[in-house]
C-alpha cells in the first residue's frame, strides 16, 4: 500500500539525515581532538625547546671548561678526590684513596711532576643540572639517600654539611674533572681524569658508590663547547654501565659499546636494551679470551659507528681477585686492554679520555699507574709538559 511506502520513504529520509547529522558531529569531534593533540603537542614541543635552551645557557656560563697553559700535561687530578673520614669510608670494599695513591706512584716513576697536573673545577649546582634535575639534586641534602647510594650505612647518621664537605665536594670535583678532560682531549688528543667514571648514576638515580652522572654531563658539554655530534663511549669496567645507558637511551648521537659481567650488580635488565654493543663476559673469564673479544668488539664497533670523540670507562674490577667484579684479568691484561682503546682511538685520529672507574682492591692504584706508563712508553700519550 502507498502509505506504507510513504512510511518506509519518511524512514529513509530520517535516517539519511541521522547520518548526516552523525557524520558532521564526528567530523567536528574528531578536528576538535585533532586540535587538542596539535596544541599539546606544541605545547610538549615548545617545553622541550626550552629545557634545551636552558640547558645550553648553563653549559654556555659554566666555568668549568677554562684555558690549560701548555705547561699542564692533560693529567687531571685534585687531592680534593680523595675521600675519608673517621674511617667511615673503609666500609665499602671501594678504595676511596686511590686516586691520590695512583699519582705517587706515577711521580714514584718519574713521568708526573705534580705542578703541571691540571687542578680542575668543582661542578656547581647549575652544572650539575644540565643532566640532573631540581627534584634528584634536593634529595641528596639527605644523608640517608647519600649513604644509600655509596652503600656505607654509617653516613645516614652523619650531620648532612659534613656528608657535603667530606662526600659529595669530593665526587663533585672529580665530575669537574671528567668535563674538564673532554675540552683537554679536543685540543691535545687524549686527556686522563684520575677520577670519575660513575656510570651507575643517571639524571634522576644514583647508586653503585656513583652519586653523579659524569659522564652524561662531559658528553652534553661536548656537545655544546666542543661542535662534536657523534660520541662512542666504551665501558670496560667489569659492572653494566646502567646509569650512561639510561640517559642516552633515546640519543642516536651516542653509541655506547659496554663489556660487562652479566651476573653481578646492577642487572639492570631495561638498561641492556639501550646497549648497542653489548659483549658479556661471564664470571672467570681469563685474559686471553677477555682481549680476544674486546679486539672483535673494537671492530665491529668501527664498522657500526662513526665517532668523532670517545668516553673510555676504564674500571680495574676485572682484575683477577677483584671481589665485585669476579673476573680473571691480570695486571699486564689490564695495560694490554688500556693501549688497545687507545690505539685505536690514536690510528682514527679521534680525541679520547679516560675515567678510571670501578677497582675494589688496594692494587688497583698501581695497576693504573703501570699502565699510564705503559701508554708513554709506547707514545700513546705524551706526558711531557
Amino acid at each position: 500500500p502507498s502509505g506504507s511506502l510513504t512510511h518506509a520513504s519518511n524512514k529513509t529520509i530520517i535516517a539519511i539525515k541521522a547520518a548526516r547529522y552523525l557524520n558532521r558531529f564526528t567530523f567536528c569531534n574528531f578536528s576538535l581532538l585533532s586540535a587538542s593533540q596539535s596544541m599539546s603537542s606544541a605545547a610538549s614541543s615548545s617545553k622541550t625547546d626550552d629545557a634545551e635552551a636552558l640547558r645550553r645557557s648553563r653549559i654556555l656560563s659554566s666555568p668549568l671548561y677554562y684555558d690549560v697553559p701548555p705547561s699542564k700535561v692533560p693529567l687531571i687530578y685534585s687531592s680534593s678526590y680523595d675521600i675519608a673520614f673517621f674511617g667511615i669510608e673503609k666500609l665499602h670494599p671501594f678504595d676511596s684513596s686511590k686516586w691520590g695513591r695512583i699519582c705517587r706512584f706515577l711521580t714514584k716513576e718519574g713521568i708526573m711532576d705534580q705542578k703541571h697536573v691540571v687542578e680542575p673545577v668543582e661542578a656547581t649546582k647549575d652544572d650539575l643540572l644540565v643532566v640532573h634535575s631540581e627534584s634528584y639534586l634536593k634529595s641528596l641534602n639527605s644523608s640517608l639517600n647519600v649513604s644509600m647510594i655509596i652503600e656505607v650505612p654509617p653516613v645516614a647518621m652523619l650531620p648532612n654539611c659534613l656528608v657535603q664537605k667530606k662526600v659529595l665536594h669530593p665526587f663533585r670535583k672529580q665530575v669537574g674533572g671528567t668535563i674538564l678532560a673532554a675540552k683537554l682531549a679536543k685540543e691535545r688528543g687524549w686527556a686522563i681524569n684520575v677520577g670519575g667514571g660513575f656510570h651507575h648514576c643517571s639524571s634522576e638515580k644514583g647508586g653503585g658508590f656513583c652519586v653523579y652522572a659524569d659522564i652524561s654531563l662531559c658528553i652534553h658539554f661536548a656537545f655544546v663547547r666542543l661542535n662534536i655530534s657523534r660520541v662512542m663511549i666504551i665501558d670496560l669496567d667489569a659492572h653494566q654501565g646502567n646509569g650512561h645507558e639510561m640517559d642516552f637511551s633515546d640519543d642516536r648521537r651516542v653509541f655506547i659499546l659496554d663489556m660487562y659481567n652479566p651476573r653481578i650488580y646492577p642487572l639492570d635488565f631495561e638498561a641492556r636494551r639501550y646497549i648497542d654493543l653489548k659483549v658479556e663476559v661471564k664470571s672467570g673469564t681469563a685474559t686471553d679470551e677477555y682481549l680476544t673479544k674486546l679486539d672483535h668488539a673494537l671492530e665491529v664497533a668501527e664498522k657500526r659507528f662513526d665517532p668523532d670523540f670517545i668516553v673510555y670507562n676504564a674500571g680495574t674490577d676485572i682484575l683477577d681477585g677483584d671481589p665485585l667484579g669476579r673476573l680473571k684479568i691480570s695486571p699486564d691484561g689490564i695495560a694490554s686492554r688500556d693501549e688497545k682503546v687507545f690505539r685505536f682511538a690514536r690510528e682514527r685520529s679521534i680525541p679520547l679520555i679516560m675515567l678510571t672507574s670501578g677497582g675494589y682492591m688496594k692494587s688497583s692504584a698501581k695497576v693504573i699507574a703501570d699502565s699510564i706508563v705503559n701508554l708513554s712508553s709506547k707514545s700513546l700519550i705524551d706526558m711531557k709538559s
